[in-house]
C-alpha cells in the first residue's frame, strides 16, 4: 500500500519534510525525497546510489539515531531546475549538502546529497 506523503514544493521545503519522516520512521518516505538515481554520501565515505540503496541506508540509520531537529538552514542558491541547500548540522559533523532538481509537475527532489555525519 503506497501512501500519500507530501512533496516538496520548494527545495528548503525538502529538509522539514525530511526531518517529519525520519521521526516518523519512515525509510521509504525518506527515500521518495530523492530521484530515482540520486546518489547519497552518508556517512563519511559511503555512497549509496539509487533510491532502494538510499532507503536501505535510512533503515539502518533509523535504528540508531531516535530523533531528529530541522537544522539552521542557509541560503539556498538556485540555478534555474537546480538547487543547492545545506544546513549546520546540529550534530557537529560536517555539514549537510543537497542539490535538487525541480521536476515536471514543479515538485522538488534530491539528486546529490552530502552529510558529513561520521558512523
Amino acid at each position: 500500500m503506497t501512501t500519500a506523503r507530501e512533496r516538496a514544493k520548494t527545495p528548503e521545503d525538502l529538509a522539514r519534510i525530511w526531518v517529519d519522516l525520519a521521526n516518523a520512521k519512515d525509510a521509504e518516505g525518506l527515500a521518495e525525497l530523492y530521484e530515482p538515481d540520486a546518489v547519497m554520501a552518508f556517512p563519511i565515505g559511503r555512497t549509496h546510489v539509487g533510491r532502494q540503496a538510499i532507503r536501505e541506508a535510512f533503515e539502518a540509520m533509523l535504528k540508531i539515531r531516535t530523533h531528529y531537529a530541522v537544522e539552521e538552514a542557509l541560503p539556498t542558491l538556485r540555478h534555474g531546475d537546480l538547487a543547492l541547500t545545506a544546513t549546520i548540522a546540529d550534530d557537529h559533523s560536517t555539514g549537510r549538502y543537497q542539490v535538487a532538481r525541480r521536476q515536471p509537475d514543479g515538485t522538488w527532489l534530491r539528486i546529490l546529497h552530502s552529510s558529513g555525519y561520521l558512523a
